[in-house]
């Protein structure tokens, strides 16, 4: 389970979420960038790790002391979602709890105005005394209280269902842990030997047992038949290999994996051979995509009313895109000759795009426009230089 979600979270979030604009305004995606930051590129892996394992996870927006933008995950087991009886996407309030103590927890109840403080102890709710706002505002804005206007929290769900992952191949990774449990009661058995005792002098078994430890040996009545053998439960090899090797399997396909396998992915498997080998897992990563793209576009709308009400600029949240940088295993060989038979039917642009070795389109671009003024200025020095007779 571990090594398929794992796949997972590398495979949409190896490489940052990259933000876009349907306009191209440029000033709406570098103040993103400078509200967010780094500390999204962080934050996106974690959401759909815990994600992929509970089924949802939650994300907090809110401004600090300092008045800046910031934002928290919420686990998904320490907040009870209050939604519309009529529309199962609005949130009309929301129940953050969390233990302080063993008889105490810390509840908190969101509107879209403000925010509650409340305590739980010894199974009695009372209003938190210690809080001097009580109900609080979202957050101050120098002394203005503000409210978002909407609950601050994000749900980020993990597929149309809100499951875990592991609700789709649980019967498998059981059925593969029983196996391996048998077997190794089996391995456990085989050096317990029985020994089965024929014409034994001795008098009871513990008298044997001292003999064989201390002596490595026993003495037997001198009559035909007598002598000492051993049972031992055998181990169906064949059977177990054929068992372990289909639970394998099955692991990886319900799980909708790529199984690492040397066998499966062989030494130099074409382009066409790793696109079949990833695409369950494109399947499934695509699910999440969807859901996450929704939840980023919430998230966006709260970092645009903080832009607006903080007076450090204004965009329109719908305008901007997300796009997933997945990681995929590439043939580099394969795509390298592509690229060099596809100059003058394409243009450089599209194939720095898609070459493998490109991180940054308009870095490589500047470094190639670098690199040939460079040259431009050393032909030019030679066809400068005098003659000689």
């Amino acid at each position: 389970h571990k090594i398929l979600v794992d796949q997972k979270v590398g495979y949409l979030a190896g490489e940052p979420l990259s933000f876009g604009s349907k306009s191209d305004d440029k000033k709406a995606l570098e103040l993103i960038e400078g509200l967010i930051g780094e500390e999204f590129e962080d934050t996106l892996p974690e959401l759909i790790l815990n994600a992929s394992n509970k089924g949802k996870e939650w994300l907090h927006p809110y401004v600090d002391e300092d008045g800046e933008f910031q934002h928290i995950i919420i686990p998904a087991e320490e907040f009870i979602p209050i939604y519309d009886t009529k529309r199962k996407d609005k949130l009309l309030a929301g129940i953050r709890f969390y233990n302080v103590a063993d008889n105490k927890v810390k509840l908190e109840l969101w509107t879209p105005d403000d925010v509650t403080y409340y305590e739980m102890i010894n199974g009695e709710i009372f209003i938190d005394v210690t809080e001097e706002v009580n109900p609080a505002p979202h957050f101050y804005q120098g002394d203005k209280s503000v409210s978002w206007g909407d609950v601050p929290f994000i749900e980020f769900k993990n597929n149309e269902f809100g499951v875990s992952d592991l609700t789709f191949y649980k019967r498998q990774i059981d059925g593969y842990d029983s196996l391996v449990s048998t077997t190794q009661d089996v391995l456990e058995d085989i050096q317990a030997m029985i020994y089965v005792l024929k014409g034994y002098e001795g008098e009871n078994l513990e008298e044997f047992k001292t003999m064989l430890k201390r002596y490595r040996a026993i003495t037997m009545e001198a009559e035909e038949g007598s002598g000492v053998d051993t049972l031992s439960a055998e181990v169906p090899v064949e059977a177990y290999k054929t068992q372990r090797d289909t639970y394998t399997t099955d692991i990886y396909s319900f799980g909708q994996g790529v199984n690492p396998s040397p066998d499966i992915i062989g030494d130099a498997p074409s382009g066409v051979a790793l696109q079949n080998l990833y695409s369950l897992l494109d399947i499934k990563a695509s699910m999440l995509e969807r859901k996450f793209t929704k939840a980023l576009r919430k998230f966006m709308w709260f970092v645009a009313e903080y832009a607006k009400l903080s007076k450090k600029g204004e965009f329109n949240y719908r305008d901007i895109t997300f796009s997933f940088n997945k990681m995929i295993l590439t043939n580099e060989a394969e795509i390298v000759e592509m690229a060099q038979k596809s100059r003058g039917d394409i243009s450089r642009t599209t194939i720095l795009e898609n070459h493998p070795w490109v991180r940054d389109v308009a870095q490589e671009q500047q470094r190639l426009r670098d690199e040939q003024d460079g040259y431009s200025d050393r032909l030019g020095g030679l066809e400068d230089e005098p003659t000689r007779d």
